[in-house]
């Protein structure tokens, strides 16, 4: 296929895909209890079905943005074929929600017909032999990144410009450290947060008049992909003031807003999200946390856990009950708590706070802990808003962010297994040859690479939407959803490549596999955001 008919050809899947998924949805009709724990699997392999297609779209954006610039190569063109190409025949065959969950065409009530038509409109990508494609596709690879080049993500200059920025210090100051700080379990060493502050890292969203960069959430992505591909730790880091800097842009008052923000943008204050409890998890609604107002201090008792770098952090958004004879999402309300920065020795120095360490396989450099309140003191003036019963709804407004971010994330851990498994599968020689020169080697690193770039595509995709103000929850859900999956496959599958030394803890890719896992886990796991997704798309289509 030359250039336009590559153009052309995911324009008429996209448009297709569209049609599909309208008719599906008008059969849904004969689903009984719309969205009961009985349905799930109908309505979230629905959701997966839709997010392929979303995917396929971006994608199309991508390469047809590509080509009207001119700057579409044989790179890009075979990352699309590939991608695309396995992506149609999953959309046929079965997608896999996971590893032992496949839902098929049927089982969304698409017509037979409409799938027989579907398989026509995408010949041009799954009619040739695709793993031949593949093995064309990782020889542009190897050719590429012996050169130093990447594929073209179809960034501006400026965003190109901030990529390479933080890749060149991904490159020299995350990546020859990860490894020994992650089997140390150490926190991440104080000069590397210093010299991600004097980057931008924690105000990059933050407007300049308080202080930040004031740059856009597309940004973001590119700065957390970039230093999740170093360490998912660093990557992280600054998910803490993201999240904590839009609760208070959103719902603090004038007088929060100075207060903090321009200490975030600093670096000043590390920020903890200090939402879940035992026995809660994703179901925030019904958290048991009580804020006792006692003159002009809110008196906090309960027990939190998966608290992230609770212990050195010295900001808690603090997610608690107010009112406490309103049991629900409407009593919740969010506490901006202050706190001593703890040390090894002593991680919780401050009167009725305790808390103790979760030791965990991956996902390290912040440490995760259980804390427990006994009537700690946070002053009236520091409740989010100075309005009572908003907690929730402020969390909720910024869970879009924080999602896009996760999926850039996980975006930044799928290329880091990417690019260790070619490094290795070069470098290993077998049976008189290097590893990348058996086929199914070789094949497996074209797909890792593929899917890692259509997700990215799909990522950046919902960031430009929440970049124009419009809502974005299920396009966030979507790249999340997609970009969590593609981590956590692309970390196995380099494993696979690395045999028996990949299991040893002392190779770095026994590390990605660990730290990919809680991907689909945390903010919403895999189930939520296919639960997401569906509500939105049956939510539409009922208007």
């Amino acid at each position: 296929m030359n250039k336009d008919q590559i153009v052309n050809e995911l324009e008429k899947i996209s448009n297709f895909g569209i049609n599909l998924l309208n008719s599906a949805r008008e059969n849904s009709n004969s689903v009984e209890e719309k969205f009961s724990d009985n349905n799930q699997h109908y309505f979230h392999g629905f959701a997966w079905y839709a997010t392929y297609f979303k995917a396929i779209e971006t994608t199309y954006y991508w390469i047809k943005d590509l080509t009207e610039k001119n700057l579409l190569t044989d790179y890009e063109s075979e990352i699309a074929k590939v991608g695309i190409g396995e992506f149609c025949l999953q959309i046929i065959h079965g997608i896999p929600m996971s590893q032992s969950e496949t839902v098929r065409p049927n089982e969304i009530l698409i017509d037979d017909k409409l799938m027989q038509e579907f398989q026509k409109v995408s010949k041009a990508f799954i009619s040739g032999n695709l793993s031949v494609s593949k093995q064309k596709l990782c020889e542009l690879i190897q050719k590429n990144s012996n050169n130093g080049i990447s594929p073209n993500f179809g960034l501006d200059d400026t965003y190109e410009q901030i990529r390479q920025e933080f890749a060149k210090f991904t490159n020299e100051r995350i990546i020859p450290n990860a490894h020994n700080w992650h089997l140390n379990d150490e926190l991440i060493p104080s000069n590397i947060i210093d010299e991600m502050s004097e980057l931008g890292v924690f105000g990059l969203t933050i407007p300049e008049e308080y202080g930040g960069l004031g740059l856009s959430k597309t940004a973001m992505c590119i700065v957390s992909e970039e230093l999740s591909r170093g360490w998912i730790g660093t990557g992280s880091l600054g998910t803490r003031s993201e999240i904590a800097a839009e609760l208070i842009l959103i719902g603090g008052n004038e007088e929060q807003k100075k207060k903090f923000l321009p200490r975030i943008a600093k670096g000043e204050i590390l920020p903890t999200a200090v939402f879940s409890e035992p026995d809660i998890g994703s179901d925030l609604a019904h958290l048991k946390t009580r804020a006792k107002l006692n003159e002009n201090n809110y008196e906090v008792t309960g027990n939190k856990t998966w608290i992230t770098h609770g212990a050195r952090a010295n900001l808690m958004t603090m997610l608690v009950r107010t009112k406490k004879d309103i049991k629900d999402h409407n009593g919740l309300s969010i506490l901006l708590a202050e706190k001593t920065s703890g040390t090894e020795d002593n991680p919780f120095p401050d009167q009725n706070i305790k808390g103790g360490e979760i030791n965990v396989i991956g996902y390290r450099g912040m440490k995760e802990y259980d804390i427990a309140f006994e009537g700690y003191e946070v002053p009236s003036a520091n409740l989010l808003g100075q309005k009572e019963g908003q907690g929730f709804r402020q969390l909720m407004s910024t869970f879009e962010s924080a999602r896009i971010q996760t999926a850039a994330r996980s975006l930044g851990v799928s290329q880091n297994a990417c690019d260790l498994a070619l490094k290795y599968s070069q470098e290993r020689v077998q049976f008189g040859k290097e590893l990348i020169n058996f086929s199914r080697i070789s094949e497996k690193i074209a797909a890792m690479f593929a899917e890692t770039m259509i997700a990215r595509q799909l990522t950046l995709y919902a960031a430009r939407i929440k970049d124009t103000g419009q809502r974005c929850d299920m396009e966030a859900g979507m790249s999340k959803l997609l970009a969590a999956r593609t981590a956590w496959t692309s970390a196995d599958s380099a494993l696979q490549v690395h045999g028996g030394i990949g299991f040893a803890s002392e190779t770095p890719i026994s590390r990605i596999l660990a730290d990919s896992r809680i991907l689909s886990i945390f903010e919403g796991t895999a189930e939520i955001q296919a639960q997401v997704i569906a509500k939105r798309l049956f939510e539409s289509n009922n208007r």
